[in-house]
């Protein structure tokens, strides 16, 4: 990878991404609301969905956070509270092998029922197989970076991507330099991550939002209702 495009992909893409993501978000949600949904299709085929549903959404979620924790809290805290680099990636290594295991068992039985039905097949869009397909590859490529991760356990490689991720979020310079030496497998993955905030705002993915918004239901006052 030439130093151009290394400094491109993980120096400026992260912020058009990040751009992408929020505006294009925001101006969906302002266009075109009726097509803010999750577009659930279990009345046309129930089948397997529950138990892929609850893997995959348990798996993405623990992958989600664990990564924002993992890469975002500043080293000094792990070192203030004791926590060895070593041990801290051992920590991240398993809890992303069973979280991206889950995520990966339930994906397989999402996309087997969503391709094995004719009825199903006949309403999943472009769109929707790009999601599908996207989120599998980018799971395979960081489920493979465990292995990568085993061979080296002193736990340098970890500091170093999160100190490219903390650079990025506080508009540090020159994060793109911290990551030049990390191996193929972990810049494909980043690669790909990112991407994912690409197509959010063009597929079904943006009903995620709905799930943060629901939060805020839990703190309206009751409804109350008095007969006549």
């Amino acid at each position: 990878m030439s130093n151009y495009l290394h400094q491109f992909i993980f120096g400026i893409y992260p912020y058009i991404a990040l751009a992408v993501f929020l505006l294009g978000s925001l101006i969906r949600f302002d266009r075109e609301q009726y097509t803010w949904k999750s577009d659930s299709s279990q009345l046309l085929h129930r089948g397997s969905l529950r138990l892929g549903n609850i893997l995959f959404h348990i798996g993405i979620i623990g992958l989600l956070f664990g990564h924002a924790a993992g890469l975002l809290t500043p080293v000094w805290v792990w070192d203030t509270l004791g926590v060895s680099h070593s041990l801290k990636q051992g920590v991240a290594m398993a809890a992303g092998g069973v979280m991206g295991g889950l995520c990966l068992a339930g994906i397989l039985i999402l996309l087997a029922r969503r391709f094995g039905n004719a009825r199903l097949r006949a309403v999943t869009t472009a769109g929707d197989k790009l999601v599908m397909v996207w989120i599998l590859l980018t799971l395979l490529l960081g489920l493979s970076s465990i292995f990568v991760s085993a061979s080296h356990m002193d736990g340098h490689m970890m500091v170093l991507l999160m100190t490219w991720a903390q650079h990025i979020v506080t508009l540090r310079g020159d994060a793109a330099s911290f990551i030049v030496d990390a191996p193929l497998v972990f810049k494909l993955h980043l690669f790909m991550g990112m991407s994912l905030f690409v197509i959010f705002p063009f597929t079904r993915l943006v009903h995620v939002w709905s799930g943060f918004g629901a939060i805020g239901y839990l703190g309206r006052a009751y409804q109350l209702v008095r007969r006549r």
